[in-house]
């Protein structure tokens, strides 16, 4: 025991570039090596029980908490499927125009939300915009990771790692920082990103083809109809000026009125009672408007009852997936007239096929093998088609209705929490929690899907890796590279020790994940600033951006990550175009965060 406490700075160290080595090899999951990191803090006894437990009142995995879930009801309510509808269509009739509006609105919302989000929404629309200009996808791809990337650098909200490092440096004493004390720099960093972009990416960012399964909508699309309810807001309105035209997620294919079948020129088509639309649309979409009063969706047998699209609907309704299986009987069958609408009390919401929209109509697809059938059923239907052995993959559905119609509390609620941080100063992670508890108590998000929309993996990492951070500190092991760096830097400019922090943080954010290495070097930032009695606030955000800017490989950032692997990427695609906007953003980056803090 003595040993350990004559070497516990130097242990500490090795523990700290063994996790390192682990973080790079990748062997195990990032939350697993930082499970394992902080467990031997506890066991070496640099970590006591007490400081351990200390890490769960920083305020920063709060506030990402929070603001995961104020992102998810954003997502619920169909705030961003809306805007990318608009986008969407924005950039049909004008594409070029759109790509500047694109562009922007990624910035403006990842400087408020969580970006994952924001780049699994907009990867289709950046999709459609690369067909309608005719280039490849792989030439927008990577930029719309590098814009949520710098967008994120914008406020402190706009990414974990911001808060992460605030919520650091206040358990280190210094002073909390403002919601837009940072978007001067953040400013700069995005234009010199978006410079070098426009200058080099023409260049050094890949044209390449789409893979064969990207030929087809990242979302799956099921076949549905819907028929107007004679006392419908849309009756009497053209389908271009009814709210089934303007959602995202839903493509009329046909109007039938009687035995007429229309097909052209739908949009002039003037709604009458018991019409009859059918439309390729998004599960989600199809359970928005199994719920609306203006429709009823779907085929139904003499379970009439059941999801008839009325508030009184039956409260153990159920949405179900279920694929046909090979041997099932009614392969080959009009839909319309399978043993399931007459047997059980269920309707067909939709049905969906691998490759392409079914046809003509529901009601005349001849099911195959493999079609995916969404199922509106109450309790007992449910365990009947869950006990079918001729039905594959029975489940609930994942997918959830859009409350289109609580939109306005969710946008005005995020909006408060930002208000308030930036103008009177409150307290982030209180107004934050309070924002949560309004979406909940709104029904803008249910608490079901609340909690699945935090990102577990995330906030574990984080309170380990502060454990791990509280762990080097007791061992002295940040004294120890401090005093190690300390020879090197004295009688250095501030200006040097911001490129030197920021470099060291941006460098090694492209080999680990960022949330781990922005509590490792905060504390490092601080007692070098310290050190050389400069203002540490200088430095702290050098951490900040230098922990975000991760532009030359596809695993040190999520967004990276994603585009990665929604185009045809090559790892060395990260690197072109990935070194020349490190080292452009860095040095730009550097210079105003010394013209602003030092």
């Amino acid at each position: 025991m003595m040993i350990l406490s004559d070497y516990s700075a130097q242990i500490g160290c090795l523990l700290l570039l063994a996790t390192f080595i682990a973080f790079m090899t990748e062997r195990r999951p990032p939350v697993v090596i930082a499970i394992v990191a902080a467990a031997l803090m506890v066991a070496l006894g640099f970590l006591p029980p007490k400081d351990m437990l200390g890490t769960f009142a920083n305020s920063a995995p709060i506030t990402i908490a929070a603001m995961f879930i104020l992102s998810g009801a954003l997502l619920r309510t169909g705030t961003l499927e809306t805007v990318s509808g608009w986008v969407i269509r924005r950039t049909t009739r004008s594409p070029r125009s759109a790509i500047a509006e694109i562009g922007a609105g990624t910035v403006l919302a990842s400087a408020f939300m969580n970006n994952t989000p924001v780049v699994i929404v907009m990867i289709p629309i950046v999709r459609k915009l690369a067909q309608v200009m005719k280039i490849a996808a792989t030439k927008l791809m990577i930029p719309l990771s590098y814009l949520t990337i710098l967008g994120g650098t914008m406020t402190l909200i706009g990414t974990s790692t911001n808060l992460l490092v605030d919520g650091v440096a206040q358990e280190a004493g210094q002073a909390p920082f403002g919601i837009f004390e940072i978007t001067a720099v953040g400013a700069v960093a995005l234009l010199s990103g978006l410079g070098i972009l426009l200058v080099l990416g023409p260049y050094l960012l890949p044209s390449r083809g789409r893979r064969v399964e990207e030929d087809q909508d990242e979302r799956d699309l099921y076949l549905s109809h819907l028929v107007l309810n004679p006392d419908s807001r849309n009756v009497g309105r053209s389908l271009a000026d009814s709210n089934i035209g303007s959602r995202p997620g839903v493509k009329v294919l046909a109007v039938r009125r009687g035995s007429e079948l229309h097909r052209k020129g739908l949009d002039e088509i003037v709604l009458a009672p018991e019409d009859q639309l059918i439309v390729s649309a998004t599960p989600e979409e199809i359970n928005s408007l199994a719920e609306a009063p203006d429709f009823r969706t779907g085929l139904v047998g003499v379970g009439g009852g059941v999801a008839t699209a009325r508030p009184d609907r039956p409260a153990d309704l159920r949405v179900m997936e279920a694929v046909i299986s090979g041997s099932h009987p009614v392969v080959g069958q009009r839909l319309a007239e399978i043993p399931l609408l007459s047997r059980f009390r269920v309707r067909v919401l939709g049905l969906s096929r691998p490759r392409h929209v079914a046809g003509p109509t529901l009601a005349d697809v001849r099911v195959r093998a493999g079609d995916r059938l969404l199922i509106a059923a109450g309790t007992d239907a449910a365990q009947a088609l869950e006990g079918n052995m001729q039905l594959a993959h029975v489940g609930a559905s994942t997918a959830r209705s859009f409350r289109r119609d609580k939109a306005p509390i969710a946008i005005a609620t995020l909006a408060a929490v930002v208000v308030g941080a930036a103008l009177f100063g409150l307290p982030i992670e209180a107004l934050a929690v309070c924002g949560v508890a309004v979406v909940l108590l709104t029904h803008c998000i249910e608490p079901s899907d609340a909690w699945a929309s935090l990102d577990g993996n995330t906030l574990v990492l984080i309170f380990a890796m502060l454990a791990f951070g509280k762990g080097l500190e007791n061992a002295g092991s940040i004294e120890l590279i401090v005093a190690g760096m300390e020879p090197y830097l004295t009688g250095s400019s501030p200006l040097l020790l911001i490129l030197v922090t920021y470099a060291v943080t941006s460098l090694l954010t492209e080999l680990i994940t960022n949330n781990a290495i922005a509590v490792i070097m905060t504390p490092i930032a601080i007692a070098l600033a310290e050190a050389a009695g400069i203002d540490a606030r200088a430095l702290i955000v050098a951490v900040m951006f230098g922990a975000s800017a991760s532009f030359a490989t596809p695993i040190g950032y999520q967004t990276n990550t994603l585009v990665y692997g929604a185009a045809n990427y090559r790892f060395a695609d990260f690197l072109k175009i990935g070194i020349p906007m490190n080292l452009g953003v860095g040095l730009a980056t550097s210079l105003a965060i010394w013209a602003f803090f030092a």
